[in-house]
């Protein structure tokens, strides 16, 4: 749950010969000493992710706040067919290529024309042009990343969630509050379900004991969030990620994509039917809409232009609230017709795992009760990182941060506890690094310091001559 030190109460009972422990007795020194390193250690960690991840949250909506001049527009009579649309960006932006065309998906909504290879635009990125679908008056252009369509105040935010704006380090640092979040939560649950009852109540206490039964509370409510974070967080993280994606391959569930190759007799003719960059090829934009439609592709849809003359449209929906849509389909340039259909449910289980995960991750699947339900639990999170770190002080009496637990809790931990704990380490070590890796340090560091001490322990006591 979080990060917390542990109050006096807490602490184990040592005497200069333990005896050897078993079961939950064995076990619960080790994972108090575990918990409060990695509240300690890790929290700033969490922290920082809680306090991005809120804001990414809150993002959604102040997207629609800041851009509404180019995001919506007052309701007309009749739409204007999507090339018309298209050709009024062009007129305004003919810098660069056409990448995809994202049509107005509700009555007060633009038409966004996508724009790669601008100059001055992140190769990343692209130039989103907002037409208004009932005049084609041009009503902006913004950087536009990702699928979801994130613009620059999203974007921002978005990359100071990711990396902090500082690349690969930064990945690393939010890689390794995903890995450990999991980890602290479930061992904060544990702590709290084996604490006797008369420890875990609210009500009529004070100091550190009235702080740790607010922070057990609030963390055992809100554990299960945590986990799934933790988990949807690895998927496109640098190390655990690429393991998620091995696994996903090598199970044969990965996401699959429609197909963009065209194929009839046309395929590999020239089927351009308009200026290089403009999105026209073949029977065009709104043939190619209709077809996508009579396959019951809803809004919102994007449509992808052929890449070559051997290529085909790709319509594709990229709605991710629920119910799922993400449907697809190919269009031949040439004739207009559909030549594959790809439906988000003949999808892998895995890959629909993955999408649903991601989705309700980022606050996209359920809308705005999504997105507040994740700032509630980054709130919860940095709440009850404050109450550890409360804790710690409190465990100082208010002078100082308290002593940690005494080490040398996993010499009373049996053998047959010891080494699937030493064998599951080693499998988190492969999929989970920045998991995996500083668990064995602290253990190695743990026995280390602990088998030290122990031998001056010994050297002090012996008998001199």
């Amino acid at each position: 749950m979080t990060t917390a030190p542990i109050t006096e109460d807490e602490a184990p009972r040592t005497a200069a010969t333990p005896p050897r422990r078993s079961g939950w007795a064995a076990l619960r020194p080790l994972l108090l000493r575990l918990h409060f390193y990695a509240g300690v250690l890790v929290a700033p960690f969490l922290l920082v992710a809680a306090l991005t991840g809120l804001l990414y949250a809150a993002s959604f909506q102040a997207e629609k706040i800041v851009y509404d001049h180019e995001l919506t527009v007052p309701v007309g009579d009749r739409k204007l067919p999507v090339s018309e649309q298209v050709a009024a960006a062009r007129e305004a932006h003919p810098e660069g290529t056409v990448s995809a065309v994202r049509p107005s998906p509700e009555a007060d909504a633009t038409t966004r024309v996508l724009l790669s290879g601008v100059p001055g635009v992140d190769p990343d990125h692209t130039l989103a042009v907002f037409v208004d679908p009932y005049t084609a008056e041009v009503r902006g252009a913004l950087e536009q990343y990702g699928s979801t369509g994130a613009l620059p105040l999203r974007t921002w935010i978005s990359e100071l969630h990711r990396d902090l704006h500082l690349g690969e380090t930064g990945r690393l640092c939010s890689e390794l509050a995903a890995s450990w979040l999991w980890v602290v939560a479930c061992g904060g649950v544990v702590l709290w379900l084996f604490r006797r009852r008369a420890l875990r109540k609210v009500r009529g206490t004070t100091g550190r004991r009235r702080t740790l039964a607010l922070h057990g509370s609030l963390g055992l409510w809100t554990a299960a969030g945590f986990v799934f974070l933790s988990a949807t967080g690895l998927t496109w993280s640098t190390y655990a990620g690429a393991s998620i994606g091995e696994l996903r391959a090598a199970l044969g569930q990965e996401t699959p994509s429609v197909s963009a190759t065209a194929s009839g007799e046309h395929a590999g003719h020239d089927t351009a039917g308009g200026a290089a960059g403009d999105a026209a090829h073949g029977v065009g934009l709104d043939q190619v809409l209709a077809a996508a439609r009579a396959k019951d592709l809803g809004d919102p849809v994007e449509i992808v232009p052929p890449a070559d003359a051997g290529s085909a449209y790709v319509v594709k929906q990229v709605g991710r609230s629920w119910p799922t849509e993400q449907d697809a389909v190919a269009v031949d340039p040439a004739t207009g017709e559909v030549t594959e259909v790809l439906r988000f449910a003949d999808y892998p289980v895995l890959a629909k795992l993955t999408r649903w995960g991601i989705d309700l991750h980022t606050g996209t699947l359920f809308g705005l009760p999504n997105q507040l339900a994740l700032m509630l639990l980054a709130a919860a999170l940095i709440l009850l990182i404050l109450w550890g770190y409360r804790m710690w002080w409190q465990r100082g009496r208010g002078r100082a941060f308290g002593r940690p637990v005494p080490r040398g809790a996993w010499q009373q931990v049996p053998p047959y506890v010891v080494v699937p704990a030493l064998a599951a380490i080693a499998v988190l070590g492969y999929f989970m690094p920045l998991l995996g890796i500083p668990l064995a340090a602290f253990l190695a560091v743990d026995i280390l310091l602990g088998e030290l001490a122990h031998r001056r322990t010994r050297r002090a006591s012996a008998p001199t001559d």
